[in-house]
C-alpha cells in the first residue's frame, strides 16, 4: 500500500490509499466477497493509523500513527461496522482506491469513514464506517482519547457516509 496525496473534501481531508485485492477475495461472480471488503477496510485503517503497539514490524510510514502510539496494554477495538455495497467491486490485479477520513470523534471513540473505488473505472463501490474505541485490557476499562490523538484526527474530519 502506498499513501497518495491527501485530498480536500467535505470540509475535511481524506487520505487516499491503495489496497491490493487478492485472487482469493473473489466470489463466484467475480466480485470481491463482502467479508473480504472488511479486510480491505482493515488494511486501509492500519495503513492510515499504524499497527497496534507490539504488532507488525517497523518500517512502514503511516499518515497518522494513532494505533502505533498506544501503550502495549491498550487495544484498539472495533465497536461497530456499517457497510453499504453501492456497486459491485470486481476483482482487479491492481489495488483498489480506498479513501479514509474521520466522521466523528467522541470522548472514548472515533468513527473512521471509507469509500472504496474501482481502480479502473473510479466507480464508488462501497461506503462504510467503523467505530473504534481504546480498551485498557488489565483494568477492563475504556481509554479516553488524548489531546494528542484528537489533534491527529482533527485534520481528517469530514462528513459521515450515512
Amino acid at each position: 500500500m502506498t499513501p497518495l496525496p491527501e485530498n480536500k473534501h467535505d470540509g475535511g481531508t481524506r487520505l487516499s490509499l491503495q489496497v491490493p485485492m487478492r485472487w482469493g477475495d473473489m466470489d463466484a461472480y467475480g466480485h470481491i466477497n463482502n467479508v473480504e471488503v472488511l479486510r480491505i477496510l482493515e488494511e486501509a485503517r492500519v495503513h492510515a493509523f499504524g499497527p497496534p503497539a507490539g504488532t507488525g514490524m517497523p518500517g512502514v510510514d503511516v499518515a497518522r500513527p494513532i494505533f502505533s502510539g498506544l501503550d502495549s496494554d491498550v487495544q484498539a477495538l472495533v465497536v461497530e461496522h456499517r457497510v453499504r455495497y453501492v456497486s459491485p467491486l470486481n476483482y482487479r490485479n491492481i489495488p483498489a482506491t480506498v479513501r479514509v477520513w474521520i466522521s466523528a470523534v467522541k470522548g472514548a471513540s472515533f468513527t473512521v469513514a471509507y469509500e472504496i473505488q474501482d481502480p479502473v473505472t473510479a466507480t464508488r463501490c462501497v461506503i462504510a464506517e467503523t467505530v473504534l474505541a481504546f480498551f485498557h485490557e488489565p483494568s477492563g476499562t475504556l481509554v479516553r482519547l488524548t489531546p494528542g490523538m484528537r489533534e491527529q484526527l482533527e485534520p481528517l474530519r469530514g462528513d459521515s457516509n450515512f
